[in-house]
Protein backbone atom coordinates (compact mmCIF):
# COMPACT_ATOMS: atom_id res chain seq x y z
CA UNK A 1 0.00 0.00 0.00
CA UNK A 2 0.88 3.56 -0.50
CA UNK A 3 0.13 6.88 0.28
CA UNK A 4 -2.32 8.98 -2.06
CA UNK A 5 -1.92 11.86 -5.15
CA UNK A 6 -5.25 12.60 -5.89
CA UNK A 7 -7.45 12.22 -3.09
CA UNK A 8 -11.26 11.97 -3.73
CA UNK A 9 -14.11 11.80 -1.37
CA UNK A 10 -17.63 10.13 -2.96
CA UNK A 11 -20.72 7.23 -2.75
CA UNK A 12 -19.75 4.39 -4.47
CA UNK A 13 -21.79 2.29 -6.88
CA UNK A 14 -20.69 -0.79 -5.24
CA UNK A 15 -22.27 -0.19 -1.70
CA UNK A 16 -23.93 3.47 -1.46
CA UNK A 17 -21.27 4.55 1.03
CA UNK A 18 -19.22 7.00 1.31
CA UNK A 19 -15.42 6.70 0.85
CA UNK A 20 -11.93 8.16 0.29
CA UNK A 21 -10.06 7.18 -3.02
CA UNK A 22 -7.19 7.54 -4.80
CA UNK A 23 -8.03 8.35 -8.55
CA UNK A 24 -6.94 5.31 -10.79
CA UNK A 25 -6.52 7.34 -13.96
CA UNK A 26 -5.00 10.75 -12.26
CA UNK A 27 -4.59 12.27 -16.00
CA UNK A 28 -8.54 12.36 -16.25
CA UNK A 29 -10.31 16.08 -15.10
CA UNK A 30 -13.07 14.09 -13.01
CA UNK A 31 -14.78 17.19 -12.47
CA UNK A 32 -15.92 17.34 -16.25
CA UNK A 33 -15.75 13.45 -16.75
CA UNK A 34 -18.99 13.77 -13.61
CA UNK A 35 -20.70 16.33 -16.03
CA UNK A 36 -20.35 13.95 -18.88
CA UNK A 37 -21.22 11.08 -17.64
CA UNK A 38 -17.70 9.47 -18.04
CA UNK A 39 -16.90 6.53 -15.54
CA UNK A 40 -14.74 7.54 -12.57
CA UNK A 41 -12.88 5.03 -10.99
CA UNK A 42 -10.31 5.22 -7.30
CA UNK A 43 -8.17 2.91 -5.38
CA UNK A 44 -10.34 2.66 -1.46
CA UNK A 45 -8.08 4.50 0.87
CA UNK A 46 -7.54 2.97 4.75
CA UNK A 47 -7.71 5.57 6.95
CA UNK A 48 -8.32 9.43 6.83
CA UNK A 49 -6.52 11.81 4.76
CA UNK A 50 -4.05 12.75 7.14
CA UNK A 51 -2.87 9.22 7.37
CA UNK A 52 -4.53 6.70 5.08
CA UNK A 53 -3.11 3.73 2.81
CA UNK A 54 -4.37 3.11 -0.80
CA UNK A 55 -5.53 0.07 -1.35
CA UNK A 56 -5.57 -2.40 -4.30
CA UNK A 57 -9.77 -2.22 -4.19
CA UNK A 58 -11.41 -0.32 -6.86
CA UNK A 59 -14.32 1.74 -6.81
CA UNK A 60 -16.91 3.37 -8.62
CA UNK A 61 -18.10 6.95 -8.09
CA UNK A 62 -21.71 7.29 -8.30
CA UNK A 63 -21.56 10.83 -6.63
CA UNK A 64 -18.41 13.40 -6.02
CA UNK A 65 -18.40 15.03 -2.71
CA UNK A 66 -16.32 17.47 -1.27
CA UNK A 67 -12.81 16.17 -0.36
CA UNK A 68 -12.74 17.60 3.12
CA UNK A 69 -16.09 17.49 4.87
CA UNK A 70 -18.00 19.77 7.24
CA UNK A 71 -16.44 17.29 10.03
CA UNK A 72 -12.77 17.33 9.14
CA UNK A 73 -12.74 21.35 8.52
CA UNK A 74 -12.53 22.69 11.76
CA UNK A 75 -11.16 26.47 10.25
CA UNK A 76 -12.09 27.83 7.13
CA UNK A 77 -9.55 31.65 6.07
CA UNK A 78 -9.60 33.22 3.48
CA UNK A 79 -7.40 36.25 1.66
CA UNK A 80 -9.38 39.42 0.57
CA UNK A 81 -7.43 41.47 -2.32
CA UNK A 82 -4.36 39.27 -2.86
CA UNK A 83 -3.92 39.50 -6.49
CA UNK A 84 -2.10 42.82 -8.13
CA UNK A 85 -4.79 42.83 -11.38
CA UNK A 86 -7.55 42.30 -8.60
CA UNK A 87 -6.80 45.15 -6.61
CA UNK A 88 -6.27 46.83 -9.57
CA UNK A 89 -9.44 46.09 -11.20
CA UNK A 90 -11.21 47.52 -7.46
CA UNK A 91 -9.32 50.75 -7.49
CA UNK A 92 -7.24 49.90 -4.13
CA UNK A 93 -4.00 49.77 -3.26
CA UNK A 94 -2.23 46.47 -2.21
CA UNK A 95 -2.92 45.67 1.07
CA UNK A 96 0.47 45.86 3.48
CA UNK A 97 -0.74 42.70 4.95
CA UNK A 98 -3.21 39.49 4.25
CA UNK A 99 -6.85 40.58 4.80
CA UNK A 100 -8.25 37.91 6.33
CA UNK A 101 -11.72 37.27 6.53
CA UNK A 102 -13.66 33.57 7.75
CA UNK A 103 -16.21 31.08 6.48
CA UNK A 104 -18.53 29.10 8.94
CA UNK A 105 -17.97 25.22 7.98
CA UNK A 106 -21.48 25.12 7.08
CA UNK A 107 -20.58 27.14 4.03
CA UNK A 108 -18.85 24.28 2.59
CA UNK A 109 -20.82 22.58 -0.55
CA UNK A 110 -20.15 19.73 -3.00
CA UNK A 111 -19.07 20.18 -6.54
CA UNK A 112 -21.39 18.42 -9.16
CA UNK A 113 -23.82 16.71 -9.27
CA UNK A 114 -24.43 18.85 -5.94
CA UNK A 115 -25.51 22.15 -6.25
CA UNK A 116 -23.96 25.70 -5.24
CA UNK A 117 -28.38 26.97 -3.49
CA UNK A 118 -28.14 30.88 -3.15
CA UNK A 119 -30.64 31.60 -0.40
CA UNK A 120 -33.27 34.09 -0.64
CA UNK A 121 -31.89 36.81 1.30
CA UNK A 122 -29.09 36.44 -1.57
CA UNK A 123 -31.44 36.61 -4.86
CA UNK A 124 -31.03 40.18 -5.55
CA UNK A 125 -28.87 40.28 -8.56
CA UNK A 126 -25.87 40.66 -6.27
CA UNK A 127 -24.62 36.85 -6.29
CA UNK A 128 -21.10 36.88 -7.28
CA UNK A 129 -17.93 34.15 -7.91
CA UNK A 130 -14.61 33.95 -7.24
CA UNK A 131 -12.35 31.35 -8.42
CA UNK A 132 -9.27 30.53 -5.75
CA UNK A 133 -6.62 27.63 -5.08
CA UNK A 134 -7.80 26.25 -1.79
CA UNK A 135 -5.23 24.83 0.21
CA UNK A 136 -5.75 22.04 3.07
CA UNK A 137 -3.44 22.17 6.12
CA UNK A 138 -2.44 18.48 6.56
CA UNK A 139 -0.62 18.94 10.16
CA UNK A 140 -1.13 21.35 13.18
CA UNK A 141 1.65 23.95 13.91
CA UNK A 142 2.51 27.72 14.74
CA UNK A 143 4.75 30.17 14.79
CA UNK A 144 4.99 28.38 11.08
CA UNK A 145 8.18 29.85 8.94
CA UNK A 146 7.72 30.63 5.37
CA UNK A 147 10.76 28.13 4.68
CA UNK A 148 8.70 25.28 6.54
CA UNK A 149 5.54 26.41 5.56
CA UNK A 150 4.22 24.00 2.71
CA UNK A 151 5.64 21.17 4.34
CA UNK A 152 2.47 21.79 6.48
CA UNK A 153 -0.18 21.53 3.43
CA UNK A 154 -2.19 18.61 3.02
CA UNK A 155 -3.37 19.21 -0.48
CA UNK A 156 -4.53 21.57 -3.16
CA UNK A 157 -7.83 21.95 -4.58
CA UNK A 158 -10.19 24.35 -6.65
CA UNK A 159 -12.86 26.25 -4.26
CA UNK A 160 -15.15 29.22 -5.29
CA UNK A 161 -15.84 32.42 -2.79
CA UNK A 162 -19.35 32.77 -3.71
CA UNK A 163 -20.32 36.12 -2.14
CA UNK A 164 -23.51 38.23 -2.11
CA UNK A 165 -22.51 41.84 -2.77
CA UNK A 166 -25.33 43.48 -1.38
CA UNK A 167 -24.75 42.25 2.12
CA UNK A 168 -20.71 42.53 1.58
CA UNK A 169 -20.99 46.23 0.57
CA UNK A 170 -22.93 47.16 3.53
CA UNK A 171 -20.15 46.94 6.05
CA UNK A 172 -16.35 46.66 6.27
CA UNK A 173 -16.97 43.26 7.97
CA UNK A 174 -17.28 40.35 5.31
CA UNK A 175 -17.81 36.88 7.54
CA UNK A 176 -21.43 37.24 6.97
CA UNK A 177 -21.63 38.15 2.96
CA UNK A 178 -19.21 35.67 2.00
CA UNK A 179 -20.73 33.03 4.95
CA UNK A 180 -23.74 31.97 3.58
CA UNK A 181 -24.41 28.38 3.75
CA UNK A 182 -23.11 26.80 -0.05
CA UNK A 183 -20.90 29.38 -0.19
CA UNK A 184 -17.47 27.56 -0.68
CA UNK A 185 -17.63 24.46 -2.87
CA UNK A 186 -14.52 23.00 -3.12
CA UNK A 187 -13.10 20.11 -4.79
CA UNK A 188 -13.08 17.90 -6.84
CA UNK A 189 -9.92 16.41 -6.03
CA UNK A 190 -7.22 17.21 -3.39
CA UNK A 191 -4.05 16.85 -5.35
CA UNK A 192 -0.75 16.39 -2.88
CA UNK A 193 1.98 18.69 -2.72
CA UNK A 194 4.39 16.33 -4.27
CA UNK A 195 2.52 16.85 -7.59
CA UNK A 196 2.05 20.63 -6.77
CA UNK A 197 5.71 21.22 -5.27
CA UNK A 198 5.48 24.84 -6.30
CA UNK A 199 1.73 25.99 -5.76
CA UNK A 200 2.44 29.62 -7.80
CA UNK A 201 2.96 27.46 -11.09
CA UNK A 202 -0.86 27.76 -11.33
CA UNK A 203 -3.51 28.66 -14.29
CA UNK A 204 -6.57 29.82 -12.95
CA UNK A 205 -9.62 30.51 -14.59
CA UNK A 206 -13.88 31.44 -13.96
CA UNK A 207 -16.09 30.17 -16.48
CA UNK A 208 -19.85 31.05 -16.16
CA UNK A 209 -21.98 29.43 -18.76
CA UNK A 210 -18.99 28.71 -20.90
CA UNK A 211 -17.58 31.79 -21.09
CA UNK A 212 -14.48 32.45 -19.55
CA UNK A 213 -14.45 35.90 -17.39
CA UNK A 214 -11.48 35.24 -14.82
CA UNK A 215 -7.96 34.42 -16.28
CA UNK A 216 -5.47 34.46 -13.78
CA UNK A 217 -2.16 32.61 -12.46
CA UNK A 218 -0.78 32.19 -9.26
CA UNK A 219 2.47 33.63 -9.53
CA UNK A 220 0.50 37.33 -9.62
CA UNK A 221 -0.61 36.50 -5.74
CA UNK A 222 0.23 39.30 -3.75
CA UNK A 223 1.34 37.01 -0.81
CA UNK A 224 2.64 33.74 -1.74
CA UNK A 225 1.00 30.23 -0.17
CA UNK A 226 4.53 30.50 1.96
CA UNK A 227 3.86 33.89 3.60
CA UNK A 228 -0.39 33.41 4.37
CA UNK A 229 0.92 29.75 6.30
CA UNK A 230 3.60 32.07 8.10
CA UNK A 231 1.73 34.65 8.60
CA UNK A 232 -1.53 33.14 9.81
CA UNK A 233 0.29 31.12 12.44
CA UNK A 234 1.36 33.97 13.96
CA UNK A 235 0.47 33.20 17.72
CA UNK A 236 -1.76 31.23 16.15
CA UNK A 237 -2.57 27.66 16.00
CA UNK A 238 -3.34 26.34 12.78
CA UNK A 239 -4.92 23.10 12.70
CA UNK A 240 -4.81 19.74 10.46
CA UNK A 241 -8.19 20.34 8.49
CA UNK A 242 -8.25 24.05 8.16
CA UNK A 243 -8.84 25.25 4.96
CA UNK A 244 -7.51 28.67 3.25
CA UNK A 245 -9.03 30.20 0.26
CA UNK A 246 -6.00 32.33 -1.10
CA UNK A 247 -7.82 34.89 -3.16
CA UNK A 248 -9.26 35.57 -6.66
CA UNK A 249 -7.70 37.29 -9.70
CA UNK A 250 -9.20 40.15 -11.27
CA UNK A 251 -12.71 39.72 -13.38
CA UNK A 252 -15.50 38.89 -10.70
CA UNK A 253 -19.16 39.59 -11.70
CA UNK A 254 -19.50 43.09 -9.71
CA UNK A 255 -16.53 44.52 -11.83
CA UNK A 256 -17.67 43.83 -15.34
CA UNK A 257 -19.68 46.27 -17.80
CA UNK A 258 -22.17 44.65 -18.06
CA UNK A 259 -22.58 43.52 -14.62
CA UNK A 260 -22.40 39.02 -13.81
CA UNK A 261 -24.08 37.46 -11.27
CA UNK A 262 -25.48 34.32 -10.18
CA UNK A 263 -28.66 33.20 -11.29
CA UNK A 264 -30.72 30.01 -11.13
CA UNK A 265 -29.76 27.30 -13.27
CA UNK A 266 -26.29 28.70 -14.30
CA UNK A 267 -23.74 26.65 -14.86
CA UNK A 268 -20.14 27.82 -12.76
CA UNK A 269 -16.63 26.11 -13.08
CA UNK A 270 -13.55 26.98 -11.42
CA UNK A 271 -10.72 25.23 -13.84
CA UNK A 272 -7.33 25.08 -12.01
CA UNK A 273 -4.32 23.81 -13.57
CA UNK A 274 -2.54 20.16 -12.07
CA UNK A 275 -6.28 19.90 -10.23
CA UNK A 276 -8.99 20.32 -12.68
CA UNK A 277 -12.48 21.58 -12.84
CA UNK A 278 -14.68 22.68 -10.21
CA UNK A 279 -18.27 22.31 -11.74
CA UNK A 280 -21.11 23.96 -9.64
CA UNK A 281 -24.76 24.20 -10.94
CA UNK A 282 -26.55 27.16 -9.54
CA UNK A 283 -29.79 26.84 -7.73
CA UNK A 284 -31.90 29.06 -6.11
CA UNK A 285 -33.19 28.52 -2.67
CA UNK A 286 -37.26 28.54 -2.79
CA UNK A 287 -37.47 27.75 0.96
Amino acid sequence: MSSWTHLIRFEAVEDGRVHLGQLVDTSRDIGLDSVEGTPIKAYRLNGDAFNGTVTKQVLTVSKLLSPVSKEQCNYIRCLGLNYHDHAKEANMESPKAPILFTKPRSALADPYPSAVVIPKCAQDGSSDYEAELCVVIGKTGRDISEEEALNYVLGYTASNDVSARNFQFMTSQWSFSKGLDSSCPIGPVLVAPSTIPDPQTLSIKAIYNGNVVQDGHTKDMIFSIRQQIAYFSQGTTLEAGTIILTGTPAGIGCFRSPKISLNDGDDMRVEIGSIGTLVSKIRYDEV
